[in-house]
């Protein structure tokens, strides 16, 4: 059977005030299997026009929505969590066929998105301000939040679902509308999702959905038209600081989820073991292909041969092969052009001295398969210590000194996220404290869940999806001062 034959039913129109309808002109675009390179869809490639048409319809429904009690927002999502969940095997097909992850990762990802629906459900009702008297007793000073306004959200192709759901969900709640632009490469997933919002009982404009394949013409007349009020974004750093310049013309409400490069520190304390089990979860979620992976493994020269051979034990087991075959690990990266970029790091670093451990050769055949691969010896001017590799390859490095490890961690411009294993108490805390990211995993090797505030700072971007703080990203704040 081949890929296509195996795709459940999902819809490949635009999505655009509760109805679906082709693109401007009937144009469309391929959705290929990176397992074997084979087409196994046709999407609606939306214009410039429907672009428009999404934001008209988000326009016209924003000031009922926002009138809409907060739980019956809260109970729409509510049921689209309930429908996801059971629905688990058909999603997972069609994200691994378009994404290529394993079927297992493709059920974590499901599991991990659909909470984002079932955390903004219970924040729907939980939207409050405040009320107190000014110093002088003269006014009651009145504190409110209002929903910002329409959002145009661009989601990645890594996470499909998991990075639709904890952007579409605080704003559902929030009160706002949404239109969403989808990852050429992974455009199902979320026109899957419309479906279900649709029959969870969302009204018609509240979610839009446009695929297509020209982003930025599309996308930038929506960016620059005044009744958008705000921009969220999860990809590159070079495309997030483009969609900044952009906004700024608008004063848009900008959220950035960006690239990273997280240092995974072990200390001579730490217990190997446990570490390796971290370095598996960091490393290889998502065949190393999320912005949370660990890039670099900062190593205590002490326990490194130890840490080294352990997780290269580990790598070694991993069964590499197309994402619907059972007891697969590992499925092919994301396209042609991903597996080069990989192979092009590893190269790279040997040529500049690493050792290969495992790993580190392109498979011949079909398909966008790259091996689990550990290099050691790994010089610091090798270039995957600068960028984010996206793949699964482990590069070790080695410290002396507590000190000399958290500045290797820093020496870097992205900020999302760092791992430390320590059993010291009191060292756990100058390594949260001195690192310069947004998260910090401490003996541990998974930080994201959607009851805490996943983002970054420096290049990794500004703002926070997720926990108490997601929802407040889709809020203004009004005052109102009471004379009496």
């Amino acid at each position: 059977m081949s890929a296509h034959d195996a795709l459940p039913e999902v819809p490949q129109q635009l999505f655009i005030g509760g109805s679906w309808r082709d693109a401007t002109g009937g144009g469309t675009f391929a959705v290929e299997d990176p397992a074997s390179g084979d087409e196994i869809a046709r999407v609606a490639d939306a214009t410039v026009e429907d672009g428009a048409a999404a934001l008209d319809a988000a326009v016209a429904a924003q000031k009922d929505w926002a009138a809409t009690p907060p739980r019956d927002r809260g109970e729409i999502l509510r049921r689209a969590f309930e429908i996801v969940t059971e629905r688990t095997d058909e999603l997972a097909t069609i994200m691994t066929l378009e994404m290529g992850k394993p079927l297992s990762e493709s059920r974590a990802e499901i599991a991990y998105g659909a909470e984002f629906l079932r955390w903004f459900s219970e924040e729907a009702v939980r939207i409050a301000g405040r009320y107190s008297v000014a110093p002088n007793g003269a006014t009651r000073l009145l504190t409110l939040k209002q929903p910002v306004g329409p959002v145009l959200a661009i989601t990645p192709w890594n996470f499909p679902l998991a990075m639709g759901t904890r952007k579409i969900a605080p704003a559902i709640a929030a009160g706002c509308t949404i239109v969403v632009k989808p990852a050429g490469l992974t455009p199902l997933t979320m026109l899957w999702l419309a479906q279900v919002l649709k029959e969870a009982g969302l009204p018609d404009g509240v979610l839009n959905v446009v695929t297509t394949k020209s982003t930025g013409k599309v996308m930038g007349p929506l960016i620059a038209d005044p009744r958008l009020r705000k921009l969220t974004f999860t990809g590159s750093t070079e495309v997030g600081r483009s969609l900044v310049e952009q906004s700024a013309q608008g004063l848009l409400r900008v959220s950035m989820e960006l690239g990273g490069n997280a240092p995974f520190l072990v200390f001579d304390d730490a217990d190997v073991d446990a570490a390796v089990d971290g370095a598996m979860l960091a490393k290889m979620r998502n065949i190393g292909e999320a912005c949370t992976a660990a890039n670099r493994f900062i190593v205590h020269e002490s326990v490194a041969e130890e840490f080294s051979t352990k997780l290269t034990e580990r790598m070694q087991g991993l069964k590499v092969g197309a994402g619907l075959e059972d007891g697969v690990d590992v499925g092919p990266l994301v396209e042609e052009a991903q597996r080069d970029k990989v192979a092009q790091l590893v190269a790279d670093a040997i040529g500049k001295g690493a050792t290969v451990r495992t790993g580190g050769v392109v498979p011949e055949g079909p398909g966008w398969f790259y091996p689990p691969t550990v290099l050691t010896d790994v010089p610091l001017e090798a270039d995957l210590r600068t960028e984010e590799i996206f793949g699964p390859v482990a590069p070790v490095f080695t410290f002396t000194e507590e000190a000399d490890a958290i500045a290797m961690a820093n020496d870097t411009e992205y900020g999302l996220v760092a791992y430390a294993f320590t059993r010291d108490h009191a060292r756990v805390i100058r390594v949260y404290e001195g690192l310069e990211t947004g998260m910090v995993g401490i003996n541990q090797g998974i930080v994201s869940n959607p009851a805490a505030p996943f983002g970054g700072v420096k290049a990794s971007g500004f703002g926070r999806e997720g926990g108490t703080e997601g929802i407040e990203e889709y809020l203004e704040t009004k005052y109102v001062g009471l004379a009496f």
